[in-house]
């Protein structure tokens, strides 16, 4: 099972994020675990530039845009 995070504090890009990321998984038949980041020292530990950040398995893949679910079906691994 895969672990995505959200990165950011809770704007209508985060949320715009989630829903693309979860759709991508769901339409690749991945399970994934997603976990909302927001406190601002944990979202820095990742060296984000730019909200909203999305990190799958602890590996920063996108900031400050939202991907297209093409790119987040190639990083989940589908």
């Amino acid at each position: 099972m895969k672990t995505v995070k959200i990165l950011g504090p809770g704007c209508a890009n985060c949320r715009k994020l989630e829903a693309v990321v979860r759709e991508a998984a769901g339409a690749a038949g991945i399970e994934a675990d997603f976990v909302k980041v927001t406190d601002m020292k944990a979202i820095m530990a990742y060296d984000l530039l730019s909200t909203p950040g999305l990190v799958i398995d602890d590996k920063l893949v996108s900031s400050g845009r939202i991907p297209t679910q093409a790119e987040v079906r190639q990083w989940l691994g589908a």
